[in-house]
């Protein structure tokens, strides 16, 4: 792991690094040992250093004395795109301004970056060494690609995913999450069927999993949840 960059300000150090290709951010307390560390999944079409990626962040940083790490998901940010992502990414398009259903390539597209990005983060937890307990944060495309991750990686020892439904995340993958979980779902997800939402926290295996459920569209979680997530993760890690 190779760091490329550092600032520090409101007692955080924010740090750009590298790993192979992996282009990654960690933040930390100023002047403290971090107490665990999380993993931020970031959603589609955003990158590891997206206004809602730093602002989790810095968050976990300043106020739980929490380190916390976002990669790029593969054809996100900083990482290019192979043949495979830009044929996707083709006919996502045209199905969307066609009228056609996104619903299968969107699956297909999640599948394969899940394939990638399991063994980065797994690579990256590695290269960071022991931080303290870990947990995982994210939505939407975050958590398409956190529940296979959380499935696989046993130092993961808590999870906050939602936003996401079983055609776009693996219900194979969420029946092998044993870990508590913190599920988000907006009542009137006009991304996710609700239907959907809810038999992905039901194939959840977790013997202890929560619901919170609120009204709006997709990007209109309240900034509560924010704060009872932090604690959640808090009680399970801290």
């Amino acid at each position: 792991m190779r760091f490329t960059s550092q600032t520090s300000a409101d007692g955080v150090t924010e740090r750009s690094f590298t790993l192979g290709e992996i282009p990654g951010v960690l933040w930390t307390p100023e002047d403290a040992e971090p107490r665990a560390l999380v993993l931020i999944g970031h959603g589609g079409g955003q990158h590891k250093q997206a206004p809602g990626v730093t602002a989790r962040g810095l968050r976990l940083a300043a106020e739980l004395g929490f380190a916390a790490a976002a990669i790029d998901a593969p054809a996100h940010g900083d990482r290019p795109r192979t043949a495979d992502h830009d044929r996707l990414v083709t006919e996502l398009r045209a199905r969307m301004t066609g009228g056609g259903d996104p619903v299968p390539v969107l699956a297909e597209f999640h599948t394969l970056l899940a394939a990638q990005i399991v063994p980065d983060w797994c690579a990256v937890l590695d290269a960071l060494g022991d931080l303290g307990p870990v947990g995982y944060w994210g939505m939407s495309l975050g958590c398409a690609l956190g529940l296979p991750l959380v499935a696989a990686e046993p130092r993961i020892r808590a999870a906050v995913v939602g936003l996401s439904g079983t055609s776009l995340a693996s219900p194979e993958a969420a029946a092998k999450v044993t870990v508590p979980v913190r599920f988000l779902l907006q009542w009137d997800d006009e991304r996710v069927p609700r239907t959907e939402a809810l038999a992905l926290f039901d194939a959840l295996s977790s013997p202890e999993k929560t619901l919170h459920a609120n009204p709006g569209g997709h990007d209109a979680v309240p900034a509560f949840e924010a704060d009872s997530a932090s604690r959640f993760l808090a009680r399970h890690l801290g």
